[in-house]
Order: structure tokens, then C-alpha cells, then sequence
């Protein structure tokens, strides 16, 4: 019936979405120029971007891996509401995306990445910045940071984020 087809339409508010928002949290993520290639728009004179890359060293440690889990849907959905909250209060934005890894990231490898466009730097620029601060604040991804040899892992808790404080909770993996 009809009634049943319109069940599976997008409404045109989910439809905008998709054409303002590329958001992907999974083991494959794109890259750094496929989220600059989704955000240049014509209208844009800036597209801003941040890159999160794992870096080899933590505390005097050798990290050899970060490694992250999460549940897509909810991750996703989050990622979604940071979205419109940077559109809100930077309306220039015209496009934006925000991917971000699941599973083994190397030392070298991006972990999340973030771009917007926008007619000028500004907006493009604070919305990027934005935009990681919540990330890490309220996106539900929980990282794990593997060290060389016998040091073991620890389940990292983002600074940004710990009963509402700005602090960092680490706990050894008992592995």
C-alpha cells in the first residue's frame, strides 16, 4: 500500500541530512580527501579538517596500536546530534563530515577525521574544533591504548569527559 512505501521514504528532513553529512564510524573508514571531496561545495571559499593520527609514544611508553570499539547505531546517531549542534550555532556551515575507526589503528593511521566548508575560514574553522570536542565528549567510542612488550594495554577515558570534569581515567587491561 501506500501508506507502507511512505514507511521507507526518507523524510526530506533525513534526506537534507545525508546531502549536509557524511558520517561513518566502522573498520574502514574514508579518507582524509574523500571527507574534503564530500564537504567542498561551490558556494565555500574554506573547508576546514582535522585529522586525530596515532602517535607511537604515551607517558614515556612505545605505543604500538590504538584499538577502538563502539556500537555503531548509537555512535552514528550521536555523531549526527553533535552535527546539527555545530550547524545551529555555526549556520555557515554547509557540509560536514565526521568519520571516526573502529577495530586496530597503527601508529600513523587516522583514527577520526572531521571536515566542514563554509563561504569563509571562521565558521569553518570553530566548527571543526567544535566538532572534536564533542566527538570526545559524547560519542560512545572507548579506546585502547597497547604498549610495547610487557607493558600491557589500558582502557583510555577521553580528558574531555569524566563525570563532567576535564580529567583522565586510564585502567590496565587485565590481559
Amino acid at each position: 500500500t501506500a501508506r507502507n512505501k511512505n514507511a521507507f521514504a526518507m523524510s526530506a528532513a533525513e534526506e537534507e541530512k545525508e546531502q549536509r553529512y557524511l558520517i561513518r564510524v566502522s573498520e574502514d573508514p574514508p579518507s582524509l580527501a574523500e571527507c574534503s571531496d564530500f564537504v567542498r561545495h561551490p558556494s565555500c571559499g574554506a573547508i576546514s579538517s582535522f585529522e586525530g593520527i596515532t602517535r607511537d609514544n604515551f607517558d614515556g611508553k612505545t605505543v604500538t596500536k590504538l584499538s577502538y570499539e563502539g556500537y555503531v547505531p548509537m555512535a552514528e546517531k550521536e555523531l549526527g546530534k553533535v552535527c546539527d549542534e555545530a550547524r545551529e550555532k555555526y549556520p555557515s556551515i554547509v557540509r560536514i563530515a565526521a568519520v571516526h575507526i573502529l577495530g586496530d589503528c597503527p601508529v600513523g593511521k587516522a583514527s577520526v577525521i572531521l571536515a566542514a566548508s563554509s563561504p569563509h575560514r571562521r565558521d569553518a574553522l570553530r566548527c571543526v574544533e567544535f566538532l572534536i570536542d564533542e566527538l570526545k565528549a559524547r560519542v560512545p567510542i572507548w579506546k585502547r591504548e597497547v604498549y610495547e612488550g610487557d607493558e600491557g594495554s589500558v582502557w583510555k577515558e577521553n580528558v574531555e569527559w569524566h563525570e563532567g570534569r576535564r580529567t583522565r581515567v586510564m585502567v590496565k587491561d587485565k590481559n
